[in-house]
């Protein structure tokens, strides 16, 4: 019985507790929850319903747990029910009922965690989006993380979710990057506000190699060649460090497109006529303190130029144009205007601002022998998902920077994530998984199959093993509700502690002559269980999930 169900068998007991003593049934609940009390000692699980309900439905919180301790005793699955505190009440289930979860994962597989609750939401995730001036640094890698593993964890509750990369190939930011390439290609200091680092010289002579006579070019061919073949070649680079990383895109949106199609014009023209834009000092304004922003924003500027709002506006109708009914943004920590600004511009186009979600993250910062590391030798200052990768693996580097929540600054130990110990959490959760496959090989050696006499699994180590395992799919939902994929790497963790306790306690396999029995079938399943929903928890993360370490 997974906390799922147990939370349905709860609110079916109380409904028919209520209804019984004519007592407000709308006092009920609709989410009726859950829980592992902290002390094991207190049962396998507890609810406050009775808390929540009682003054709605005007009785004291003791005596309605007291009546739904009475009722819950005698529902089929729960072994024992009792009050505590104020009016919790403590379950505990029986073996049979409580070891189900384990044929529920063998029956589910790969599908263990699934569920429908974004069925018919077609969702554009937008992350990572660096500018193809450089190669990737640490925020952005964070973003193909944290990012691909959203995008993992909303499809896996039945969203259909595209992965967007908004390539912003128009700006001062490129005009810097051709300037960077020309001066490196003609032996010229980097120009002021330039970019430097060898891969600047490295492109450089990749665009003089395509096209050998561009440095002879006038002023504005040679520019627009090396504007063409640099953010090019730059751009094939960025793709082909993602792929290895893990991370794919189903779009690569060019921003240049939105100037070249009309699309920026269309959507300030929309905003004058429906009177979102003002005119004021020169300029044209969007009322966007009107829909909630901070204050209201430039979009046609004095010069007759549009400022960079103008572009966002135009993606965003675009998107919405193409269907989506979420649109998540992940941005990086210097980018919390955003968060008004795009809901502001849904607003102003008469749509629902709930359909524009902005996700922030935070600073990365990589330590080595208790320093932080700062150099990176192709990037200059900055350190790479290349040298990220190159240092600890993908594995490490995926695992290391989805398993906290991207709100937060996160310090990476590059020593800890080459560890193979269980001071390194990859390697805790992989190992565990590692060892399952092992068990089970020797389980086929053995001619030893897995069984389905559940009732069996009564030691506590199983029981604990088994309720871990049915909190999954519930942390795949909080996680997929939340946007927060952090918690499935914390889970895995405490799923990869439940396990090594389990093994350490309960032997899965007959020793010598010892005869195969019930027992070492039913705690087989349970470890081809755990194996499936660790398989299935790293495929969440990205991250891959080894038979031998």
């Amino acid at each position: 019985m997974t906390p799922a169900l147990l939370a349905e068998l709860v609110r079916a007991a109380a409904s028919d507790v209520l209804a019984r003593r004519g007592l407000d049934l709308a006092a009920l609940p609709a989410d009726v929850t859950v829980e592992r009390p902290r002390n094991p000692e207190h049962g396998d699980y507890a609810t406050n319903v009775a808390m929540r309900t009682a003054k709605k439905a005007g009785v004291a919180p003791r005596d309605l747990a007291g009546w739904l301790v009475e009722e819950l005793a005698g529902r089929p699955g729960v072994a024992s029910a009792e009050v505590a505190g104020p009016g919790f009440i403590n379950l505990r289930l029986a073996a049979d009922a409580q070891g189900a979860v384990v044929g529920e994962v063998l029956s589910a597989g790969v599908g263990y965690g699934s569920g429908d609750e974004y069925a018919g939401r077609n969702v554009n995730l937008e992350f990572v989006s660096a500018n193809p001036t450089g190669p990737l640094h640490m925020g952005a890698t964070r973003w193909a993380a944290a990012g691909d593993a959203l995008g993992r964890v909303l499809t896996a509750r039945g969203a259909k979710v595209t992965r967007e990369y908004y390539f912003n190939d128009a700006g001062a930011q490129i005009d810097r990057f051709v300037a960077s390439l020309v001066a490196a290609a003609a032996g010229r200091p980097t120009p002021e506000n330039g970019y430097a680092g060898a891969y600047i010289g490295e492109v450089a002579q990749d665009v003089v190699a395509a096209e050998p006579g561009v440095l002879d070019l006038p002023e504005a061919e040679r520019d627009e060649v090396f504007r063409r073949v640099g953010v090019g070649r730059m751009f094939d680079s960025i793709k082909r460090t993602l792929h290895e990383f893990g991370t794919d895109f189903d779009v690569f949106f060019h921003e240049q497109s939105l100037y070249e199609s009309g699309a920026v014009d269309a959507a300030v023209q929309r905003l004058k006529d429906s009177g979102s834009l003002y005119f004021a000092d020169g300029a044209w304004w969007l009322r966007s303190k009107d829909f909630g922003d901070d204050k209201d924003r430039p979009v046609i500027k004095s010069d007759g130029n549009p400022a960079y709002i103008a572009g966002d506006l135009a993606y965003l109708r675009d998107k919405r144009s193409r269907g989506f009914d979420l649109c998540i943004y992940m941005l990086g920590a210097d980018h919390h205007g955003y968060i008004g600004r795009l809901k502001a511009a849904a607003a102003a186009f008469g749509d629902d601002p709930g359909v524009v979600e902005v996700l922030i993250g935070q600073l990365v910062n990589l330590v080595k022998d208790g320093k932080p590391v700062r150099m990176s030798k192709r990037a200059g200052n900055t350190v790479t998902m290349d040298d990220l990768v190159e240092a600890v693996g993908v594995d490490a580097a995926r695992y290391s920077l989805v398993r906290s929540s991207v709100d937060s600054p996160l310090d990476i130990d590059l020593d800890l994530l080459v560890k193979r110990s269980n001071d390194n959490p990859v390697f805790y959760v992989q190992y565990a998984h590692a060892r399952l496959a092992s068990l089970a090989r020797n389980a086929a050696d053995l001619g030893v199959e897995p069984g389905d006499a559940f009732g069996l699994l009564e030691h506590p180590r199983e029981g604990d093993l088994i309720r871990t395992i049915g909190e999954f799919p519930g942390v795949v939902a909080t996680a997929a509700e939340l946007r927060e994929p952090h918690r499935v790497a914390r889970y895995l963790e405490q799923l990869a502690s439940a396990y090594h306790k389990f093994y350490d306690s309960c032997r899965v396999l007959p020793m010598g002559d010892e005869e195969v029995g019930d027992l070492h079938r039913a705690r087989l399943a349970l470890c081809v269980a755990a194996r499936q929903v660790f398989a299935n928890g790293l495929g969440l993360l990205g991250v891959s999930a080894p038979e031998r370490m």
